[in-house]
């Protein structure tokens, strides 16, 4: 049974993958409350809520049994040509990626349906109460980096994390936890430009340029101007220097490559895009979650720091 698991995840497409019983993350919760205590999650109120559910899963899905936590490559094979264009992060190339892993896993549960045993259940993709760092560290598919990005001794860290938990027992895993290979390498601490990696293993989202140019609602930061390295929604910089991701393969999800434009625009039709131009390059994008409005007043905010 768990081999014939084990084939289907891999034709999905999944980088790789781990089944778990559903327990409490005990362990979690000093972290997780310490750094909501001190307001490192700004204006994303929706961390504060539910974190019984964040700390047990059994709290989402009736009698969840059991876990299975998946990886699902997005280093792609080709980066944007022109060098001054703004950067826009590598995960909103292609399409919204809640959707491409959300599709993946309804047809996982489906294949447990139809040929494992009756079983109901409900998949999840960064948009429910789950710490699915914890639960892919726990599942031994990686460490969590010193800039909280979760690393693959095999694959680096350009990879989405998702989880399928079902209301039936399987057989599990028996998962190692792999140990931390950060060691005394602190080049993703040095390298982020507003210094949103404030200590080892803690994010300051209010300085990340990622919450600032996707989460942050109203003006951006006027503190952290000249410092966004050119990023207009996301960055990557903290994975980009990381060495372990030297170890990255470009992948091949059809539903994740850019739109055949998108990487040839210039510095100038960035700053020139009007809203049918955006519609039709983000119509499927991460990208949506900003708005036309939201990438034009990060353009704004970029240009102010190259007239600083």
């Amino acid at each position: 049974m768990l081999q014939q698991l084990k084939e289907k995840i891999r034709e999905l497409g999944f980088l790789d993958s781990a089944i778990l019983p559903v327990t409490r993350l005990d362990d979690e919760a000093p972290h997780l409350n310490s750094w909501l205590a001190k307001g490192r999650h700004g204006e994303m109120a929706y961390m504060n809520r539910n974190t019984d559910k964040r700390l047990n899963p059994a709290l989402l899905i009736e009698n969840a049994k059991t876990i299975i936590v998946v990886l699902l490559n997005y280093f792609p094979k080709t980066t944007q040509a022109d060098k001054n264009a703004p950067v826009l992060s590598k995960y909103a190339y292609g399409t919204d990626y809640h959707f491409v892993m959300k599709d993946k896993l309804k047809e996982l549960l489906q294949f447990i349906q139809a040929e494992i045993a009756p079983c109901s259940g409900r998949p999840f993709v960064d948009s429910a109460p789950v710490l699915e760092r914890a639960w892919a560290r726990k599942a031994g598919l990686g460490w969590v980096g010193k800039n909280s990005n979760l690393i693959s001794p095999q694959h680096g860290s350009f990879f989405f994390i998702g989880e399928l938990i079902i209301d039936i027992a399987l057989p599990y895993n028996d998962p190692k936890l792999v140990r931390d290979h950060c060691g005394r390498c602190t080049r993703c601490i040095d390298a982020c430009p507003t210094k949103a990696i404030v200590t080892d293993r803690v994010v300051d989202a209010r300085k990340c340029i990622s919450y600032q140019t996707i989460e942050l609602r109203g003006e951006l930061d006027d503190s952290l101007k000249g410092k966004f390295e050119n990023r207009v929604f996301g960055c990557d910089i903290c994975q980009d220097v990381c060495p372990w991701n030297l170890k990255s393969e470009a992948h091949k999800e059809t539903l994740l490559q850019p739109h055949p434009k998108l990487l040839q625009l210039n510095k100038q039709a960035w700053e020139n895009m009007d809203k049918p131009l955006f519609n039709e390059l983000f119509k499927h994008s991460a990208v949506k979650r900003t708005g036309y409005k939201g990438l034009q007043r990060n353009l704004r905010f970029l240009n102010n720091d190259n007239d600083l």
